[in-house]
């Protein structure tokens, strides 16, 4: 299959949609599909190929209700409708898939009409993760979003969570659940700065839902129990300030040290060092960070709130807990932070569970969706491209 991954975002943009279709491009291409990388042209200095392969940034200008607004829609859109064309003519794809809904969106449900090949939706749980809940203050986003799910000849989720989340934007096909990935042997890399001798971990974009504001009152409440016990914080967001002032007001601030964003690499090292993970975000899609820290043997403690529910099990390869109480949170870091038959109970499930979610599999499951969804939609006029 020829097959257009069409993401809200990439290279060299870092995050959970740019890790996802970073490997799925790869894995597909192994398996031995002709993949083509879409992305939204976000004025980066990007890549010009990824592994060898072209990667296209394209623009995808939204109007809005301002007249100015509407003048510099009217003007960008033959650049825009010519950039698209172009994709298309070039690359041929056999199936176009959106990796999740943003300003991509809207264009590639609309060159997949024009241009009669078959539309794959892959949600991600931007509808309601969105750090600036677009989907709330944007009319056309939802009205884009609920005409792609009427169009798309599949729907694919990365939790029923997520998925459920569809059904306020209109009829659409039956999900398909296909989770995150994970590489199981990547690599570490030296972390930037030296590591508090013990430290638990929390990795992830400093937002107001990742809830690192109440890990922080919860290591605040939990500190005098846990001597010797750093928190380490890996990401950068808008958050960050605000999180840097309430720890200073909280009085943990020289013990607690943030560390921006890292690479791929950094994080595993990070991870393989922590005597525990913490994950608490108010509301959480999926949480692939849950697979890194299963992946480095560390105990992991996450949200119960969203996808992480559905596929860890609690007590046996990670702990649950209720993400708006800070009192709940400070008990279990206390708890694993001095029960070493427990830390040793959860790396060892930890460990076996994240072998479901190699990105074998995860490729397979997206191989018979795309697969399904080029067959049941080919026309003469689609086997030429063949």
């Amino acid at each position: 299959m020829r097959i257009a991954l069409v993401a809200s975002s990439y290279l060299p943009r870092l995050g959970g949609v740019e890790e996802h279709v970073f490997h799925l491009s790869r894995h597909l291409r192994r398996r031995g599909h002709d993949v083509s990388v879409w992305s939204v042209d976000q004025g980066d200095q990007v890549p010009a190929s990824d592994d060898g392969h072209v990667v296209r940034y394209l623009p995808t200008p939204l109007p809005n209700r301002s007249v100015g607004g509407m003048l510099r829609w009217a003007g960008a859109l033959p650049r825009a409708r010519r950039a698209w064309s172009h994709a298309a003519a070039e690359d041929r794809p056999d199936v176009i898939v959106i990796q999740c809904f943003g300003a991509n969106g809207p264009w590639a449900t609309m060159l997949a009409r024009r241009a009669k090949i078959p539309l794959v939706y892959a949600n991600h749980g931007e509808t309601f993760m969105d750090a600036h809940d677009a989907f709330a203050s944007s009319h056309l986003l939802r009205r884009s979003l609920s005409t792609a799910l009427q169009e798309a000849v599949a729907v694919t989720s990365c939790s029923a969570y997520a998925a459920a989340d569809l059904d306020r934007f209109g009829a659409h096909a039956t999900a398909t659940i296909v989770g995150n990935g994970i590489e199981l042997d990547s690599v570490g890399e030296p972390l930037p700065a030296k590591m508090p001798e013990r430290y638990i971990a929390g990795v992830g974009r400093l937002v107001s839902n990742k809830g690192f504001d109440v890990l922080l009152d919860a290591f605040a409440r939990a500190a005098t129990q846990i001597d010797g016990v750093s928190l380490v914080i890996a990401g950068e967001g808008p958050e960050r300030v605000h999180l840097e002032s309430r720890a200073r007001d909280l009085g943990i601030a020289d013990r607690v040290r943030f560390l921006g964003p890292l690479r791929r690499g950094h994080v595993r090292t990070l991870l393989d060092g922590a005597v525990a993970q913490v994950v608490p975000s108010r509301v959480e899609a999926f949480g692939i960070v849950i697979l890194e820290g299963w992946r480095s043997g560390t105990p992991v403690l996450a949200t119960n709130a969203g996808g992480p529910a559905e596929f860890m099990r609690d007590g046996v390869d990670g702990l649950l807990f209720d993400p708006t109480d800070a009192e709940q949170l400070a008990a279990l870091i206390t708890r694993v932070t001095t029960d070493s038959g427990l830390r040793a109970h959860l790396a060892d499930n930890g460990r076996s569970s994240v072998s479901r979610f190699t990105w074998g599999r995860v490729t397979g499951a997206y191989e018979d969706v795309l697969s399904s969804a080029v067959h049941s939609s080919r026309t003469p006029s689609t086997e030429s491209r063949s």
